[in-house]
């Protein structure tokens, strides 16, 4: 029967429970019915449990022992919290309202001591603490919305850091009560009922965070982006909605997006592994979840958790996606330090859960759970004619377990047979050294060994799946805690936990997988020789072959020692050509003279061509023998030649490709080039490829810039390639191809490659960043290897490389739907105000602005037809019409141009029927009387407005009269057919949007008055009768005006008088 999977295939994390705790709540007396854990928190160090006696007691993570309590007469613990940057200090809260601040001092082997009190919540209950990131401050919130901050001094600086002035503030009082509280880099976060604010505690300036109200406990936490080249970015910030939803926003309170988790939670939940029972996954689905996320936290690796009583949510909300959620019953507070949960329970239980990958832990767990040897024995037992699939299920399970490049039970007998080798019961070998025992050369094998074994260490820790350490002091112990929290037994008592390994248990095996596979080697050369001299036929010849295999070996040796020399001389010629060539070439008139600059580049390419060229391998000879043999087929076979011209194209244009197959591309050179001789043919080989890049003219005697580029790529300089090739793109797209392939098979070796190939976009996009190129040349061969992969989803996260990759070399590099995606998302990361100029920085060459304006044109567009006349005209309201990147299109439009450029983009906007671009250039162009018909075709005079294209002369309102008396006519067929279906509606005749003499008429009457508006309609000859609406406004108008007039009158009466009294 098939197995049924605990984890299924979509799911790449599981949450494990490795221990148990209740050893250590029993130590502490806290499983009784008086005593019970009240609130928790965790750092690299402690784990800190408040009691309802108001004790607080640190328990050392490593080993689990307890360092200290410390107690307080001020009511139970309510909240605690640790330093994240000091672990000497730590924050406690009791239920009257007392938030003390203790200094540990375990360092100097003192007491512990009360460095900070404060009773500014005193009658309140404690919500949240939260410290500062980088000095000694807690900020507290409460019930009543009042949130304070709570400065602390050490006495490691001396006697006088302890008086702090004014060590008790309030930083403001909130509308609600306080849910959580955040902070990262100067901004501090508080997540009331109703909303969320920001507030700059050093600025004093607060903001909020979206603008709709909540009703409930909504959590908000940073997301700080401090990893690879997203280090110096400002933070994200995640604040809870209701209907499972969460905001993410900027550091500055902008919300940038809304995530949508109702329907992902409808995804069955993944069990709990753990020792208490087995697990049991249901596949069944269930119903969409609406939750109220209460408390939200930044979690692992760019992860999100929360929970509710009764389960366990983890988000990754860089693609909005869940990445697990368990069903874990009673819980009350979860704390977390990396990937570590530990869980407190309405019993007062407490757990401690690990966020692992699901390979690994699968792993992992079975070699704990059952020896190999076992599932040897196991498969050997079983036959594979009556038990087939349950043979080829075990073979699985051992090759998962087994590295695959050596064989398991020739290697543990050997080992096992070995007396410097010992196996223990958990699977690990054990190394015995026993000095006397061995000779010289299999101590200095060893030493090898373990040598070349830390250079695997490194590259297997970077390849494992597992949490990525900061780089401080104190990393490698945090690394020691994380492997041995990550390899605990199951069952296995506190008191007994076993140190962690010192070398990881994959590249144990692998070192002594080699070691044996060497060994075996040997052993079957010398059972192959004794086999060969105990043969007859072997010893008549033996003689002979073994003569000639000292001869020949006699020749290479030869051949090594005469070679050394050549290579010398070879290298000494290629000096003296390569320093008279740049001599030549810092005379100013070989180097401004192309003719002259190709010459000398010319002559010294016959050298490097005869010294490093590469090997002449016979192709031409060769092809001689196949022609011949093709021939010979035709002639005997003179039947098939139906058959062979129905696929003579195809046999065709594969010769041809055969034919005109480029150089391999060469990135290693053949022979060891001296450093400085190296730099100098860098020079130069730069130098004649751009040359013959760029120039037109061909020469018989010289090499093509494609050819030389793939020959010589070892002695090239990749940023000057790099760009050369993006400016001769349009002409000579193959020189692109080329690099591409040269930095792929440069960049192959890479560790980044491995993460690559496993298809996680996320984890190589963060690899990528972790790894930091120095140059864009690399780092564009991982990128086209993740664009292979993933596409435009790849394309789109491209943005976070910028500047060190520009739009140009993505432009090269994917579609152009997929750049214009890409280019969108990267202008679209600016903010508002930047737009424009940041747009305008990135036009180099400035032709690219009309490039992307056709590009943004003809994508995500509507079809011309339902927005251009048969005769090209506009069609009526087709500028209503949605285009995909219209924020894009308006910036390029605002973009400043020389005059041509602007008349060819009005032009390229009236082709492809973009009418709001179109009305906007003829306004910059003067072309007012182009604008005005394409308004009054369009039939929306909000556009007169919102382009700024109001008449301004009499004379201009007149033309527009008359266009709109024109295009009546034209729009109402359009109106009353519809636009190719899509059926507008016409509205009411008053409609106000309406472009008809009438609107028109109205809007010069409220301009010059109705007098002046009536006489100009009588001027351009348009009889028309007003609607009973508009002669209401006409005399409307005509009251105003001469209440108007009237009041005009009298103030100047006023004034008159006023200066003659003052002139008496």
């Amino acid at each position: 029967m098939p197995l049924i999977p605990v984890v299924p295939e979509n799911h790449s994390h599981v949450l494990a429970e490795f221990d148990c705790l209740d050893p250590l709540l029993s130590a502490l007396r806290l499983d009784s019915g008086r005593l019970k854990c009240t609130c928790l928190a965790v750092s690299r160090k402690w784990l800190a449990l408040g009691t309802s006696t108001g004790g607080l007691h640190l328990i050392q993570k490593e080993g689990w022992k307890q360092r200290l309590i410390l107690t307080h007469k001020e009511g139970s613990i309510t909240q605690v919290a640790c330093c994240p940057h000091d672990e000497d200090f730590i924050a406690v809260a009791t239920s009257q309202g007392l938030v003390v601040v203790w200094e540990l001092q375990l360092e100097r082997r003192g007491r512990p001591e009360r460095v900070s009190v404060s009773w500014e919540h005193r009658g309140q209950t404690i919500t949240s603490l939260c410290w500062d990131t980088s000095t000694l401050r807690v900020f507290v919130g409460d019930t009543g919305g009042k949130v304070s901050f709570l400065r602390a001094g050490s006495s490691k600086l001396g006697k006088g850091s302890t008086f702090v002035i004014f060590p008790v503030q309030t930083v403001t009082t909130v509308d609600s009560r306080v849910v959580q509280l955040g902070y990262q880099d100067g901004r501090l976060l508080v997540s009331s009922l109703s909303r969320c604010y920001l507030c700059d505690t050093d600025r004093e300036k607060f903001w909020r965070v979206g603008y709709k109200e909540r009703d409930g406990e909504y959590g908000a936490c940073f997301y700080p982006q401090n990893r690879g080249l997203l280090v110096g970015q400002p933070p994200l910030l995640y604040s809870a909605r209701p209907g499972s939803r969460i905001w993410e926003a900027s550091f500055n309170g902008e919300v940038l997006s809304t995530h949508q988790f109702k329907q992902p939670l409808a995804c069955p939940p993944l069990p709990l592994i753990t020792y208490r029972d087995e697990p049991h996954y249901n596949p069944a689905q269930k119903s969409p979840q609406s939750i109220a996320f209460t408390k939200l936290l930044y979690f692992g690796d760019q992860n999100l958790l929360t929970w509710t009583d009764s389960a366990i949510y983890i988000f990754t909300p860089q693609n909005g996606q869940v990445l697990l959620w368990t069903e874990v019953k009673d819980l009350v507070n979860i704390a977390v330090y990396r990937n570590e949960l530990f869980c407190l329970h309405g019993s007062g239980r407490l757990s401690h859960l690990s966020l692992l990958s699901a390979e690994r832990f699968t792993s992992s767990r079975a070699r704990k759970s059952i020896p190999i040897d076992r599932l040897e024995h196991l498969r050997s037992q079983l036959s594979s004619s009556t038990h087939p699939e349950l043979c080829v299920q075990l073979e699985e399970v051992i090759s998962k377990l087994e590295p695959l490049d050596s064989a398991s039970s020739s290697r543990r007998s050997s080992i096992s047979s070995h007396e410097s080798f010992n196996v223990l019961d958990c699977g690990i070998y054990r190394v015995i050294s026993r000095r006397g025992s061995q000779s010289d050369e299999e101590t200095s094998s060893l030493i090898n060994q373990s040598a070349s074994e830390e250079e695997r260490l490194k590259e297997f820790s970077f390849v494992q799946e597992e949490d990525q350490v900061d780089h401080d002091p104190q990393s490698a112990e945090r690394v020691e805690a994380e492997r041995s929290d990550s390899g605990l037994q199951f069952h296995l008592p506190l008191s007994f936990r076993p140190k962690p390994p010192r070398i990881a248990l994959q590249a144990v095996k692998d070192s002594v997988s080699s070691f044996v596979k060497k060994t075996t080697e040997k052993i079957n050369i010398l059972q192959m020789n004794s086999e060969l001299w105990q043969r007859t036929e072997f010893r008549e010849g033996g003689q002979a072959e073994i003569s000639a295999t000292t001869s020949f070996s006699e020749e290479m040796d030869n051949e090594v020692y005469d070679e050394m020399p050549t290579i010398e001389s070879d290298m000494q010629e290629l000096r003296s050509a390569t320093e008279r060539a740049i001599s030549q070439i810092q005379d100013p008139l070989v180097l401004l003279d192309p003719d002259c600059l190709g010459e000398t580049l010319l002559e010294w390419l016959v050298v490097l061509e005869r010294i490093l060229g590469p090997a002449d391998h016979g192709s031409a000879a060769a092809g001689e023998p196949r022609e011949s043999v093709t021939e010979e087929k035709t002639e005997e076979s003179p039947e098939l030649g139906e058959k062979e011209d129905q696929c003579d194209s195809s046999e065709k244009e594969h010769e041809v490709s055969n034919e005109t197959r480029p150089d391999p591309v060469r990135v290693a050179s053949p022979k060891p080039v001296p450093t400085d001789l190296l730099a100098d043919l860098n020079q130069l080989a730069t130098l004649y490829t751009e040359l013959s890049c760029f120039r037109k003219e061909e020469n018989e005697r010289a090499l093509g810039c494609i050819a030389f580029l793939r020959r010589y790529f070892f002695l090239l300089d990749q940023e000057r390639v790099r760009r050369m090739c993006l400016l001769c793109h349009q002409e000579q797209p193959e020189a692109q191809r080329s690099f591409t392939e040269a930095m792929l098979d440069v960049t192959q070796h890479s560790k980044v490659v491995e993460v690559i190939q496993r298809g996680d976009l996320l984890r190589s996009l963060r690899s990528l960043r972790e790894l930091q190129p120095c140059s864009a040349s690399p780092l564009l061969a991982h990128l086209h290897r993740l664009y292979e992969k993933h596409g435009e989803a790849a394309v789109r996260s491209f943005t976070q490389f910028y500047p060190t990759v520009t739009p140009a070399d993505i432009m090269t590099m994917a579609q152009q739907s997929h750049f214009l995606a890409y280019l969108d998302n990267l202008v679209q990361s600016r903010t508002e105000e930047d737009r424009l100029s940041f747009l305008q920085s990135l036009l180099e060459p400035e032709s690219l602005r009309q490039d992307w304006l056709e590009l943004a044109l003809t994508h995500d567009a509507p079809q011309r037809c339902d927005t251009l006349t048969p005769d090209g005209e506009p069609r009526w309201h087709s500028h209503c019409f949605s285009w995909g990147y219209g924020r894009l299109l308006s910036l390029l439009i605002r973009l400043p141009a020389d005059l041509s450029s602007k008349q060819k983009m009005a032009e390229t906007c009236r082709s492809h029927g973009y009418w709001t671009g179109y009305i906007s250039l003829c306004c910059e162009l003067q072309r007012r009387t182009e604008a005005f018909s394409a308004i009054c075709r369009l039939d929306d005079i909000s556009l007169l407005q919102e382009a700024g294209v109001e008449p301004q002369t009499l004379e201009e309102w007149k033309l527009l009269i008359r266009l709109s008396q024109r295009c009546s006519g034209a729009s109402d067929s359009d109106q009353l057919t519809g636009v190719n279906g899509s059926g507008w509606s016409n509205g009411s005749e008053d409609c106000g949007g309406k472009m008809s003499p009438e609107t028109l008429t109205l809007m010069l009457a409220r301009c010059a008055g109705p007098d002046r508006a009536m006489a100009v309609l009588e001027e351009c000859g348009v009889q028309l009768d007003l609607s009973p609406h508009s002669k209401l406004v006409c005399e409307l108008l005509r009251v105003t005006e001469k209440r108007q007039r009237a009041m005009i009158q009298t103030m100047l009466e006023r004034c008159d008088r006023f200066l003659w009294s003052q002139h008496a």
